[in-house]
């Protein structure tokens, strides 16, 4: 069965970022520029409007809006829309995208005014077809209570008139409306053989530091699972050599054993004393005390391979799960690739980070794209070494070059990180030469 996919998400002011995304300004790693020509811009903009951002602007700006927006305050709803991979394919093979699009469109507007739904984007050089859509939230309903508010029965905000043009994402995305949501799209979807998911699912959403501290555990987990394992198999193996080798102890002890019976036979018969007696005694003893080891030389071997097959099933079962796990993790990280264009960057730079011996919180505060200040030093891999500083500033640059990509990149002191340790390196080999002449000098070295 396929599903439809209907994802709302609050932008955070022009929300420029996701717009370089969506036209594609900024080509990300997951795209096919070989397709890209294949996207289609599925509203038009009015008249002078030339981008997604303008678009959003325009339609602030022409709401009729009295009230002064705030700083913070969401301009724009980024909506995701698409379906199940191989359904999507479905419709695009059987020449229904079109239609698909239309109804998305007609959906919107419905859904959210017109005037409101100011871009839609059809995008074919991704894994799955889908539609980037905006939403510019404009209302005109009285303002929703707070839930102390509706308890209470009591106002505290001064009542507007009805009518009023407001920006309001929170009256947009009510939890009571995202559902609604999600049953009439997947109404609207269901001539393509896509269906609502599960009603009342408890799954949620973790964010990208969540996920990656689960994954880092997992695997730590299984790393940890093996090496008991390893260890285990091992042990048994160096037991089992020592039985073998005791088995032929035994033997040899057997072969003496008999020798010595013969012995003893030939001895008790030509003089049949006490001593003879004696002798016959203990190699019966020791007849008895090989059997029980003996015995127990064989129920340790059996215990030896029943370990030993069940070390395999589950060495094997670790192997599958350790399997299954990358490849989820490889399926998970291309979604994020594809809803986070520079994602793959983000996650280098953070390697890059941890290598260099940055503090976690600056890391954290780093991949958030802030300046970060900090001292103390920092390891070089290129130079092997570390490089002190009293006082830097860190941070994520978007880097734009002709003769490659649009990247992302980490600077220091507002130079490349490379650049920034090559000075650091310079600085620190002036020092060395100074000090190595001023010894030389004191030695009466002429240099």
């Amino acid at each position: 069965m396929g599903y439809a996919v209907l994802h709302l998400e609050k932008a955070k002011g022009t929300d420029t970022g996701m717009s370089t995304h969506i036209e594609r300004t900024i080509h990300p790693k997951n795209a096919d520029e070989s397709r890209t020509h294949l996207n289609k811009e599925l509203i038009e903009f009015p008249d002078g409007i030339h981008s997604r951002s303008e678009a959003i602007n325009h339609r602030i700006n022409t709401a009729g809006i009295t009230r002064k927006i705030g700083k913070n305050q969401v301009r724009a709803i980024r909506v995701l829309l698409t379906g199940t991979h191989e359904k999507m394919k479905q419709v695009e093979e059987s020449g229904q995208l079109g239609n698909w699009c239309q109804d998305n469109i007609q959906w919107l507007q419905e859904t959210y005014g017109k005037e409101n739904v100011v871009s839609a984007v059809l995008h074919m050089d991704e894994h799955t077809p889908h539609i980037h859509a905006t939403i510019v939230p404009i209302v005109t309903c009285e303002r929703r209570k707070a839930p102390k508010e509706e308890e209470n029965g009591k106002r505290k905000y001064r009542k507007k008139k009805a009518g009023t043009t407001r920006l309001c994402a929170d009256d947009v995305m009510a939890r009571n409306k995202l559902k609604t949501y999600q049953d009439s799209y997947a109404q609207f979807m269901n001539k393509y053989g896509l269906h609502r998911g599960i009603d009342g699912s408890e799954a949620k959403h973790i964010s990208t530091s969540e996920y990656y501290k689960s994954l880092i555990g997992a695997t730590e987990n299984l790393q940890n699972e093996l090496h008991t394992l390893e260890s285990s198999k091992e042990q048994l193996e160096s037991e089992l050599k020592e039985m073998k080798q005791g088995i032929k102890v035994e033997k040899l002890k057997s072969s003496a054993v008999t020798a010595t019976t013969a012995i003893t036979d030939s001895i008790s018969s030509l003089f049949g004393s006490n001593k003879v007696k004696r002798l016959e005694e203990e190699n019966k003893q020791l007849k008895v005390d090989k059997l029980e080891l003996q015995q127990s030389i064989n129920a340790l071997c059996t215990q030896i391979t029943t370990a030993d097959i069940l070390h395999k099933q589950q060495l094997e079962l670790v192997k599958s799960e350790h399997t299954r796990y990358v490849i989820n993790k490889q399926k998970k990280e291309s979604k994020l690739e594809e809803l986070i264009p520079y994602f793959a960057d983000i996650k280098a730079i953070v390697r890059e980070c941890l290598q260099m011996g940055f503090a976690p919180n600056l890391i954290k505060a780093i991949a958030c794209f802030k300046k970060v200040s900090f001292s103390g030093s920092l390891y070089s891999k290129q130079h092997n070494r570390k490089f002190d500083t009293e006082q830097s500033v860190a941070y994520i640059k978007n880097v734009v070059r002709p003769e490659q990509k649009n990247k992302w990149q980490l600077f220091i002191d507002d130079l490349p990180v490379v650049d920034w340790f090559k000075m650091k390196y310079e600085q620190w080999r002036e020092k060395a030469e100074l000090v190595y002449k001023e010894k030389a000098r004191k030695r009466g070295i002429k240099i």
